[in-house]
Protein backbone atom coordinates (compact mmCIF):
# COMPACT_ATOMS: atom_id res chain seq x y z
CA UNK A 1 0.00 0.00 0.00
CA UNK A 2 1.34 3.02 -0.86
CA UNK A 3 0.96 6.53 0.91
CA UNK A 4 0.53 10.25 -0.50
CA UNK A 5 3.05 12.25 1.43
CA UNK A 6 1.83 15.80 1.71
CA UNK A 7 5.26 18.37 1.02
CA UNK A 8 6.09 20.73 4.07
CA UNK A 9 5.00 24.00 2.89
CA UNK A 10 5.63 27.27 4.59
CA UNK A 11 2.54 26.97 6.41
CA UNK A 12 3.43 23.78 8.12
CA UNK A 13 6.92 24.89 8.93
CA UNK A 14 5.23 27.87 10.93
CA UNK A 15 3.32 25.37 12.34
CA UNK A 16 6.28 23.08 13.73
CA UNK A 17 7.99 26.37 14.26
CA UNK A 18 5.14 27.33 16.66
CA UNK A 19 4.69 23.78 18.14
CA UNK A 20 8.68 23.85 19.05
CA UNK A 21 8.37 27.46 20.56
CA UNK A 22 5.57 25.75 22.70
CA UNK A 23 7.19 23.44 23.91
CA UNK A 24 10.54 25.46 24.88
CA UNK A 25 8.19 27.88 26.54
CA UNK A 26 6.56 25.45 28.57
CA UNK A 27 10.66 23.83 29.24
CA UNK A 28 11.57 26.67 30.72
CA UNK A 29 8.47 27.56 32.14
CA UNK A 30 9.01 24.14 34.50
CA UNK A 31 12.71 24.98 35.02
CA UNK A 32 11.64 28.51 36.40
CA UNK A 33 9.00 26.90 38.92
CA UNK A 34 11.06 24.51 40.25
CA UNK A 35 13.92 27.06 40.77
CA UNK A 36 11.09 28.88 42.54
CA UNK A 37 10.32 25.95 44.56
CA UNK A 38 13.72 24.84 45.36
CA UNK A 39 14.77 28.63 46.56
CA UNK A 40 11.45 28.11 49.15
CA UNK A 41 9.01 29.49 46.94
CA UNK A 42 5.23 28.48 47.49
CA UNK A 43 2.97 26.57 44.68
CA UNK A 44 0.61 29.53 45.31
CA UNK A 45 2.97 31.99 43.89
CA UNK A 46 2.40 29.56 40.65
CA UNK A 47 -1.26 31.63 40.02
CA UNK A 48 -0.48 35.39 41.68
CA UNK A 49 -1.12 37.50 38.90
CA UNK A 50 2.21 40.10 38.83
CA UNK A 51 3.79 41.33 35.81
CA UNK A 52 6.98 42.25 38.29
CA UNK A 53 7.73 37.87 38.54
CA UNK A 54 9.15 36.03 35.25
CA UNK A 55 7.38 33.06 37.02
CA UNK A 56 4.00 34.65 36.26
CA UNK A 57 5.14 36.16 32.67
CA UNK A 58 5.97 32.81 31.58
CA UNK A 59 2.84 31.01 32.69
CA UNK A 60 0.74 34.00 30.51
CA UNK A 61 3.00 33.71 27.68
CA UNK A 62 2.47 29.34 27.44
CA UNK A 63 -1.19 29.92 27.81
CA UNK A 64 -1.31 32.56 25.42
CA UNK A 65 0.54 30.14 23.35
CA UNK A 66 -2.08 27.49 23.78
CA UNK A 67 -5.11 29.58 23.31
CA UNK A 68 -3.50 30.50 19.94
CA UNK A 69 -2.17 27.92 18.27
CA UNK A 70 -5.77 26.02 17.46
CA UNK A 71 -6.05 29.09 15.81
CA UNK A 72 -3.25 28.77 13.50
CA UNK A 73 -3.76 24.93 12.84
CA UNK A 74 -7.12 25.77 11.81
CA UNK A 75 -5.49 28.21 8.90
CA UNK A 76 -2.79 25.87 8.36
CA UNK A 77 -5.45 22.81 8.15
CA UNK A 78 -7.93 24.79 5.91
CA UNK A 79 -4.62 26.15 3.29
CA UNK A 80 -3.40 22.26 3.15
CA UNK A 81 -6.86 21.11 2.91
CA UNK A 82 -8.05 23.29 -0.32
CA UNK A 83 -4.06 22.94 -1.90
CA UNK A 84 -3.92 26.60 -1.59
CA UNK A 85 -0.31 27.77 -1.34
CA UNK A 86 1.91 30.74 -2.79
CA UNK A 87 4.24 33.60 -2.12
CA UNK A 88 1.64 35.93 -0.44
CA UNK A 89 0.54 32.90 1.57
CA UNK A 90 4.11 32.15 2.33
CA UNK A 91 4.68 35.88 3.64
CA UNK A 92 1.89 35.85 5.87
CA UNK A 93 2.92 32.55 7.35
CA UNK A 94 6.65 34.26 7.67
CA UNK A 95 4.98 37.63 9.56
CA UNK A 96 2.52 35.64 11.70
CA UNK A 97 5.27 33.61 13.14
CA UNK A 98 7.55 36.11 13.46
CA UNK A 99 5.24 38.69 15.75
CA UNK A 100 3.81 35.15 17.38
CA UNK A 101 7.43 35.12 18.54
CA UNK A 102 7.95 38.78 18.97
CA UNK A 103 4.72 38.57 21.14
CA UNK A 104 6.50 35.91 23.44
CA UNK A 105 9.80 37.47 23.78
CA UNK A 106 8.26 40.92 24.66
CA UNK A 107 6.51 39.33 27.63
CA UNK A 108 8.72 37.40 28.66
CA UNK A 109 11.15 40.01 28.85
CA UNK A 110 8.78 42.41 30.71
CA UNK A 111 8.72 44.75 27.89
CA UNK A 112 6.20 47.06 27.05
CA UNK A 113 2.90 45.86 26.96
CA UNK A 114 1.92 48.61 23.97
CA UNK A 115 4.58 46.37 21.69
CA UNK A 116 2.50 42.97 22.72
CA UNK A 117 -0.60 44.84 21.48
CA UNK A 118 1.16 45.76 18.12
CA UNK A 119 2.51 42.36 17.39
CA UNK A 120 -0.97 41.17 18.57
CA UNK A 121 -2.93 43.05 15.96
CA UNK A 122 -0.75 42.80 12.75
CA UNK A 123 -0.89 38.24 14.22
CA UNK A 124 -4.76 38.78 13.96
CA UNK A 125 -4.12 40.80 10.37
CA UNK A 126 -2.26 37.98 9.35
CA UNK A 127 -4.72 35.16 10.40
CA UNK A 128 -7.89 37.07 8.95
CA UNK A 129 -6.00 37.82 5.75
CA UNK A 130 -4.85 33.88 5.05
CA UNK A 131 -8.57 32.32 5.80
CA UNK A 132 -9.75 35.19 3.44
CA UNK A 133 -6.99 33.24 0.89
CA UNK A 134 -8.74 30.55 2.07
CA UNK A 135 -11.99 30.79 1.57
CA UNK A 136 -11.74 32.89 -1.53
Amino acid sequence: METTRIQMLVPMWGLVIFIVWTIAVVILLLVVRIRHLAAGGSIKDFGTPNDESLLWRLFRVQANLVENLPLYLGVVFLLTVRGISGMAIDLLIEVYIAFRLVHSVVHIAGLDPTLRLVSLGIQLSCLIALIALGIL
